[in-house]
């Protein structure tokens, strides 16, 4: 069994930036490609950023390019997301997620195990 939990959320101000952390249980983290999700009120789960095993590829959500980047530290088995210049419509709980296999999937159903999700409020 793997648990994922995040942290780093908050109440910001749009321009802000945050760091969201997701640390994994578990010895085989640095194996897996991990994800980032998010659901704002209202609305479907939506992927944010994926990284593969070794953080040398990353893919992102259109809207928070060039805005958030997605790392990892395979020696902490943590993911982070370093969130810039956050909007109004970043608002969300943000959760982090496991990939059992393969890498690149947008699609929630193909990961396996997820965090708790922290909150992300952005004032404007």
């Amino acid at each position: 069994q793997v648990q994922l939990e995040e942290s780093g959320g908050g109440l910001v101000q749009a321009g802000d930036s945050l760091r969201l952390s997701c640390t994994a249980s578990g010895r085989t983290f640095s194996s897996f490609t991990m994800g980032w999700f998010r659901r704002a009120p209202g609305k479907e789960r939506e992927f944010v950023a994926t990284i593969n095993w070794s953080g040398s590829v990353k893919y992102y959500l259109d809207s928070v390019k060039g805005r958030f980047t997605i790392s990892r530290d395979n020696a902490k088995n943590t993911v982070y997301l370093q969130m810039n210049s956050l909007k109004s419509e970043d608002t969300a709980v943000y959760y982090c997620a496991r990939l059992p296999a393969g890498f690149g999937s947008r699609w929630p159903g193909d990961y396996d195990f997820w965090g708790q999700g922290t909150q992300v409020t952005v004032s404007s």
